[in-house]
């Protein structure tokens, strides 16, 4: 076999793959062999087929068979010791007048390659770096809510603003019959709080749904229907009051100190402040790095030039989907892709001359650290590592999981790459100027 290359500019070749009888036909009879003594042929004992008879039957498919396997091995093994970096995989070139009763045959495949490039990661605009911190006001409204949350319901004989209504809301037309309690401060309206305001037990009031609630959501499960159908709903419902409370603030006190944040943690309404504010802030420095990770993404693909080998890359989408794509398919296609293929030769060029690596027992601590994290959602804030252990070798064992957590690792490396070495600029914000600023 002999394969040699042609090329024809920085970024589209050609393959040749010369493949002689020397190099099929010892397999092509082995196998010939193993069926004629397997064969069960009418007329003839089993093992005494006439090898004419076996190679008419089934000579010309092992021959192809064989000949593809050998293309396939070798051509990759070649792309592999010539270090060539193809995009997509060898396209075979049409061959009108081939044909398989010839003793040698002669491929030729198209490549797509990688175009060279180098990637400064101090671009020349400095890339916003948010900062989100929890200002006084978000950190007194957290108070507020704990204070409500964690405190003592009071029975009260008439409706006021602030209060909680118990009742069930009805309309016989869209089968609603449904108990649910209501915070006044989630009305929207004032026309619908004004109707409520000042009613006692057991009188009924009509509301219209569309804009009930502040946040739409919570109509479904007022109204205890699906989401689907609560989205855009514009009904009037009745709404027959059955219980009237006013939540009456909880203590700042030692005891619910130590209920929210383990005993001794906290030991003063500063020391709660302090405390709320900076866990506010870890987890605002989440979005804040995926926003900075974005940021990135987008100028290094603005930034970075190179050519591709769209020619190529179009035809190869045109031909290896699930289904043959016409021309015109095939070029929107490449059209919406061409931005992610930009940015996974930039992150692979940033990866490859960084030297950056996962290895299995980082993975195993990220997984690790995952775990604890969705354990502490539920309680769990201190587990063992002995009851760690088999939970992180159960979810390493799962190949899906095993890609989404290091696609995780591979982004928090690259993310921590960026901050050491791109050209950033830090803006400090508040939570809402930041949500205004990124979401408009």
């Amino acid at each position: 076999m002999n394969i040699t290359k042609e090329q024809i500019d920085d970024l589209n070749a050609v393959v040749k793959v010369a493949i002689s009888k020397e190099d099929y036909q010892d397999k092509v009879d082995k196998i010939l062999k193993d069926y004629r003594k397997q064969a069960n042929i009418p007329g003839f004992r089993k093992g005494q087929v006439p090898m004419g008879l076996i190679k008419k039957q089934y000579g010309k498919a092992v021959l192809v068979d064989e000949v593809n396997k050998l293309i396939q091995d070798n051509l990759n093994n070649y792309l592999t010791e010539e270090k060539l970096d193809v995009l997509g995989n060898p396209l075979p070139k049409q061959q009108d007048n081939f044909n398989w009763d010839e003793e040698e045959f002669s491929f030729e495949f198209e490549l797509g390659l990688a175009p060279e490039f180098e990637v400064n990661l101090k671009t020349k605009k400095s890339i916003p770096h948010y900062k989100i911190v929890a200002d006084k006001k978000m950190v007194s409204e957290q108070v507020d809510r704990i204070k409500r949350q964690y405190g003592k319901l009071v029975n009260k004989s008439e409706i006021e603003k602030g209060f909680e209504v118990t009742g069930t809301f009805t309309n016989e037309e869209e089968e609603i019959n449904h108990k649910t309690t209501i915070e006044l401060d989630k009305i929207k309206t004032k026309k619908s709080l004004d109707s409520l305001l000042g009613k006692k037990v057991g009188d009924k009031v009509t509301l219209k749904t569309k804009g009930l609630f502040k946040e739409a959501y919570l109509l479904s499960g007022a109204l205890g229907i699906a989401r689907e159908k609560a989205d855009g709903l514009d009904i009037q419902v009745d709404f027959t009051i059955e219980e009237i409370n006013d939540r009456e603030a909880a203590a700042l006190d030692q005891g619910l100190f130590d209920r929210l944040f383990g005993e001794g943690a906290v030991s003063s309404e500063a020391d709660m402040r302090a405390k709320i504010k900076e866990d506010a802030e870890k987890q605002f420095e989440q979005q804040a790095d995926q926003k900075l990770l974005n940021d990135v993404t987008e100028r290094l693909i603005e930034a970075v030039k190179f050519e591709l080998p769209v020619e190529f890359l179009q035809k190869w989408i045109q031909r290896t989907g699930e289904k043959q794509l016409s021309e015109a398919e095939a070029k929107d296609e490449y059209e919406n892709s061409e931005k992610g293929l930009r940015y996974q030769l930039i992150e692979g060029k940033i990866i490859k001359d960084h030297n950056i690596e996962l290895q299995f027992d980082e993975l195993k601590e990220f997984a690790k650290g995952f775990i604890k994290s969705q354990m502490a959602q539920y309680g769990q804030t201190n587990p063992k590592d002995e009851e760690l252990e088999p939970i992180v070798m159960r979810v390493l064992s799962n190949q899906d999981e095993v890609k989404r957590l290091s696609e995780q690792l591979m982004s928090k490396k690259l993310l921590d790459l960026y901050k050491e070495k791109a050209n950033l600029k830090v803006k400090e914000v508040t939570y809402d100027n930041f949500v205004k600023e990124v979401y408009g």
